[in-house]
């Protein structure tokens, strides 16, 4: 066997010989992140009318599928219909019992279709983008070299997000304190995907070429999103995210669409109330059911 090449750590923490879960960690997930699997309490998930059940929140993975199935909608296929049921994660709700029976990964978002002979059960949102283009025959180029290109980004995206997530965005937001070099090294990367990004956007109008495609779905709520300030605080600023002009432009572009400004309101509890809708079972509840309006109601009721 070969002798272990010693390494030296910085000051201030002595690695042990075996690691051990420190329940009381400081940061603003130990209520929730633990080392094994499985559900915590038991809770049955409810169940709609619609064809599709999605149980999601509205961080960069759930948009995913939202604005895949509004754009789906838009396209006129009614087998589409989903109601979208929030899953807080910050809660711990993705451990009861019915949501880990359809994702033992405990994670966001999951879905149901209940269209096939017994409900087909998805998770993870590459899979789930995946499941609903090949059910639908949408968003996927039917060019062999276009579907090659979407198929090449979309899992650059499911690749690349837990740098930016849980690598960039838990050292720069989330963790009690602030590590430099944990944040300058994701930093670093993130940033080099931005680059990537946009000089491929340089060239292409979307991921996968001239067409709109699966890929764009899945890596506009998280480059787009950060490039907007929106998500980890004031990253996008620390990063300059925004100063990508390809990725800007690309990120503009899909951002007007109707129903990517609607897929990013579902199952949403952060920003301005007029844009959360935090469960959606009917294409109305846009108008009627955000935020804003669920509060004026409840003042006018009291």
């Amino acid at each position: 066997m070969a002798a272990k090449l010693p390494i030296s750590f910085p000051a201030g923490y002595e690695v042990p010989e075996h690691w051990t879960w420190d329940k009381d960690g400081g940061g603003q997930f130990d209520t929730i992140n633990r080392p094994i699997a499985g559900s915590t309490f038991e809770q049955e998930l409810p169940v709609g009318r619609h064809p599709l059940q999605l149980y999601s929140l509205g961080t960069p993975n759930g948009v995913k599928v939202t604005i895949m199935l509004e754009e789906l909608l838009a396209l006129g296929h009614e087998q589409a219909e989903y109601d979208a049921w929030l899953i807080n994660i910050f809660k711990g709700d993705q451990f009861g019992s019915g949501f880990v029976g359809i994702n033992p990964n405990s994670k966001i978002p999951a879905l149901v279709d209940r269209t096939t002979p017994e409900p087909t059960q998805v998770f993870e949102s590459g899979s789930i983008l995946l499941y609903l283009a090949r059910k639908f025959d949408a968003f996927l180029p039917r060019d062999h070299k276009a579907n090659t290109a979407a198929m090449n980004w979309l899992f650059w995206q499911v690749g690349s997000a837990p740098y930016v997530g849980g690598g960039f965005g838990h050292f720069y937001l989330y963790a009690p304190i602030h590590i430099k070099y944990a944040i300058d090294r994701f930093a670093m990367e993130v940033k080099r995907q931005y680059d990537v990004l946009d000089r491929h956007l340089a060239d292409n109008r979307f991921l996968a070429g001239d067409e709109y495609s699966v890929a764009d779905i899945a890596t506009w709520p998280w480059y787009g999103a950060l490039a907007q300030n929106e998500i980890y605080g004031d990253g996008g600023r620390f990063l300059e995210a925004g100063a990508y002009r390809n990725v800007r432009r690309w990120k503009d572009e899909v951002g007007e669409r109707p129903a990517v400004r609607r897929g990013r309101m579902v199952n949403r509890i952060t920003g301005k109330p007029s844009e959360q809708l935090r469960e959606r079972h009917d294409a109305s509840d846009f108008e009627t059911k955000t935020e804003d309006k669920r509060q004026l109601a409840g003042a006018d009721a009291a």
